[in-house]
């Protein structure tokens, strides 16, 4: 007969309420002469389960001199063929008019090998035996009980990686003819990266709030192939980079944000000034040079 793992905690209360799995009620309980006395199976959680009472203490579980209570669960008729459980047992008091009620509050782990967990020192028979203590009464009557209380299976997950290897990380735009470009808005073309598509958004004379002064760019979601979901979150690291065409004095700066479905893209209005631009970063042939480069990109798998 199994008992409580060694490494398991008992918590032991006082509770009103009656067991919501299973009672049994006993009348001259002494008369027993048998070491235990099993119930007859009832179902919880949609398992099938018994209880199993040692009135004299289960001795091979080093349960003399106490009541010991057992579950036992029916692996041959009931499946699936594991079972995880919180388990509570119940011994009710006359005269407190309450249940003793020691729990186990680790989880235990049914299955074909291990059909029987329960405690084996429960209540001591010195205590359980003695009416001024209010477990025998009316006559030798006495009322055992258990909780059984299912762990359901794990059905909702996520699992989120940081990816720091990304093949071929850099993305380079190369914006021509920028000093006439007349649109308030340009669209890099799309680059995969870690399993999204992405694209630069470049206002050339600053979006509404540059005021005209500056150069805002952004890096976005593909609004036209995604689309998060509601809870959906994307980590980006990535380096934002206007290139000098005369040497290395790049002008960078970085995006280090969570992409969510109500902010899809991630930038800087006032990024970079158009008189320093116009200094610095355009070539002879009057094309900037703007290059992402992806650090990390998270990617969660969700259940479904």
């Amino acid at each position: 007969m199994g008992s409580v793992a060694p490494d398991s905690k008992i918590v032991k209360n006082w509770r009103q309420h009656p067991p919501s799995s299973y009672s049994l009620k006993i009348n001259k309980l002494s008369q027993l002469t048998l070491d235990k006395y099993e119930s007859r199976w009832f179902l919880s959680g949609g398992y099938n389960w018994r209880l199993v009472i040692y009135p004299k203490g289960n001795e091979k579980d080093n349960g003399s001199g106490f009541i010991s209570m057992y579950v036992e669960f029916d692996s041959i008729s009931t499946l699936p063929m594991e079972v995880f459980a919180y388990l509570t047992f119940f011994v009710y008091n006359k005269k407190e008019n309450k249940y003793f009620s020691p729990q186990d509050v680790e989880v235990k782990r049914f299955n074909a090998l291990r059909t029987v967990w329960g405690l084996s020192q429960v209540l001591s028979l010195e205590t359980f035996n003695d009416p001024e203590d209010g477990y025998i009464f009316e006559g030798e009557q006495c009322e055992f009980g258990v909780d059984v209380m299912i762990a359901s299976p794990l059905t909702d997950w996520e699992v989120v990686s940081f990816d720091d290897k990304l093949s071929f990380p850099k993305f380079t735009w190369r914006v021509k003819d920028f000093s006439v470009l007349k649109e308030n808005l340009y669209l890099s073309n799309s680059i995969s990266m870690g399993g999204r598509n992405w694209n630069m958004k470049l206002h050339p004379k600053g979006d509404s709030r540059a005021d005209g002064k500056c150069l805002s760019l952004f890096l976005c979601l593909d609004d036209g192939s995604e689309t998060l979901k509601v809870d959906e979150k994307i980590y980006v690291r990535a380096r934002l980079q206007a290139m000098d065409p005369h040497g290395s004095n790049h002008f960078t700066s970085t995006i280090d944000h969570w992409y969510t479905k109500s902010k899809e893209g991630w930038g800087f209005t006032q990024w970079l000034s158009l008189a320093k631009l116009r200094e610095t970063y355009l070539d002879r042939e009057d094309t900037l040079t703007v290059e992402a480069e992806f650090e990390v990109v998270s990617v969660t798998k969700y259940s479904a």
